[in-house]
């Protein structure tokens, strides 16, 4: 089928969410990329395959979002190199280095081609995720590694120096490296270094089957597990050709708004706690401390890991679950209204929240900010509203969304979404159907293919499969929605003061384990 203004032929993909897909050459690759942003569109994803164990050549991967659902084009990659597109797509720009890493294809024409997620863990000129590496091989000895000599961007003028903070930080998170270059304590650049989290994971599904892989699947950033879990058992079922029964869908709604939740409890507390208000931090870590204990009690694990699988869920809850959550509910429900309240009328607070950290509009939409920290921004995309999957078109969602795009929207924001997933939680208990919650997963053909496209409390989780023989994994992408917002971390702080930059940062709350694979 032909889609207009698009001179490419596509076919439809069966699963939970449209999708249709094409193959392409490099004209239609980059003619593809600007059509749909001038309509609109976004880039979802970025990433490659190698075929050349099958005797195909090595292809590139785009998903955008359209306003139909995904498209997804492939463009076989004969000589390494393949059409920039990070003038069209800002975001992608990043991906293009790790594919370069990684695969050794490099975007013709980028502005950037620095590395990204080779910290010398593997020697030059190879490249990890081919079929054909034989494991990492670390650099001879003398030579500097590429995490020697990274280029971090350099600011000449009169009183400006550099400070460089991480990868390793003062409390318990994962490494990330930031370049400061100031004038006094006033940011004029910020330059990021990431990958230090880079564990081989793509690599490492190849080494299981369907059903082995959603246990990784719901690791690749834990405090995302359900959202992660859900779009990779998608994938799974898509290429499966395989309906979960809908008691299954609700329940992961269900584990999902509760990921939601807790996520969202835990961040206003940090958040309150880096603007020198302890007393948020600890009446948000009793009551998300709360809602893991019950997530323990009802389904196994304090984080919900496990709860979803290919085929549905691993288990179901009884009536006393059920009443265990709504009572919780109406306790969540009276408690983060009064703090709420106290964080909007305290001045300390609201000084350090108001104006602290913006990005406008306009710079979110030019360069792709997505998820919390884009609906704070007036970015009015939500996947349960834009593109709902079973149940959420049965619910009626409610999108909350701000124009400030300052710390203050984002803390609003999160305060919003706690009551609106309050709200969706208890139409779930009060909707929810009888019947199985989980569905055998057949065996599934060899090159087989499937996506899912989840929104997750950060923002989309997206996540590509292909099938091996005997129902192993050929290859398998997740995708974060960090990728597209770590960049806008680095204008949100220019122009603030340094010591501002853990509030910013904790506002965004991005994901590094996710990003960095």
């Amino acid at each position: 089928m032909r889609i207009e203004g698009y001179n490419i032929e596509f076919s439809e993909m069966p699963g939970a969410v449209p999708v249709l897909r094409a193959a392409v050459d490099a004209m239609q690759w980059r003619e593809a990329c600007r059509r749909s942003a001038f309509d609109g569109g976004r880039l979802v994803a970025l990433w490659g395959s190698d075929d050349t164990d099958i005797g195909k050549p090595p292809a590139v991967h785009a998903a955008l979002a359209v306003y139909s659902g995904l498209m997804l084009l492939t463009l076989p990659v004969a000589e390494e190199r393949f059409p920039d597109v990070s003038d069209v797509f800002p975001a992608a720009s990043r991906m293009q280095r790790a594919l370069r890493d990684l695969y050794g294809l490099t975007a013709e024409g980028a502005a950037d081609g620095r590395p990204w997620l080779r910290h010398a863990a593997w020697a030059a000129g190879e490249h990890p995720l081919r079929k054909d590496f034989a494991g990492c091989q670390p650099p001879a000895a003398g030579h500097a590694g590429a995490a020697d000599n990274y280029p971090f961007v350099q600011v000449g003028g009169d009183g400006v120096h550099e400070i460089p903070v991480g990868p390793v930080h003062a409390g318990t998170i994962e490494p990330g490296h930031f370049r400061f270059s100031v004038v006094g304590e006033r940011v004029l650049r910020l330059d990021q270094r990431l990958g230090y989290k880079h564990k081989g994971m793509e690599k490492r599904f190849e080494q299981m089957d369907l059903q082995q892989g959603a246990r990784l699947a719901g690791r690749v950033s834990g405090d995302s597990t359900v959202a992660y879990a859900w779009a990779y058992a998608m994938a799974v079922e898509s290429a499966a050709g395989v309906t979960p029964p809908p008691r299954a869908l609700w329940l992961r709604a269900l584990l999902l708004e509760r990921e939601r939740i807790a996520n969202h409890l835990g961040d206003l507390g940090f958040l309150g706690n880096d603007a020198g208000l302890a007393f948020g931090l600890s009446q948000f870590s009793c009551l998300k401390e709360d809602v893991l204990r019950l997530n323990h009690a009802l389904f196994g694990h304090r984080y919900l890991m496990d709860a979803v699988i290919p085929g549905g869920v691993a288990r179901d809850f009884s009536a006393e679950g059920i009443a265990g959550i709504r009572a919780e509910c109406d306790v969540l429900a009276r408690a983060v209204a009064v703090i709420k309240l106290i964080y909007d009328e305290h001045p300390g607070l609201q000084d350090r929240f108001v104006t602290c950290g913006r990005v406008a509009p306009a710079l979110a939409a030019q360069l792709g900010l997505i998820g919390l920290a884009g609906r704070a921004s007036g970015q009015a995309w939500d996947l349960r509203v834009n593109h709902p999957c079973v149940p959420y078109g049965e619910l009626d969602v409610n999108m909350v969304s701000h124009r400030n795009g300052d710390v203050a929207a984002r803390v609003t924001l999160r305060f919003e979404e706690i009551f609106e997933s309050l709200r969706l939680s208890r139409m779930i208990l009060d909707r929810m159907p009888l019947g199985e919650y989980a569905a055998a997963i057949p065996t599934v053909p060899e090159h087989a293919s499937g996506v899912g496209w989840v929104e997750g409390w950060r923002g989309e989780v997206f996540v590509a499969l292909e099938t091996g023989r005997d129902n192993q994994i050929r290859r398998l992408h997740p995708h974060d929605p960090s990728w597209q917002n770590w960049p806008l971390l680095e204008h949100a702080v220019l122009g603030n003061i340094v010591p501002d930059f853990p509030l910013i940062n904790k506002s965004f709350n991005l994901s590094y384990s996710g990003h960095d694979l």
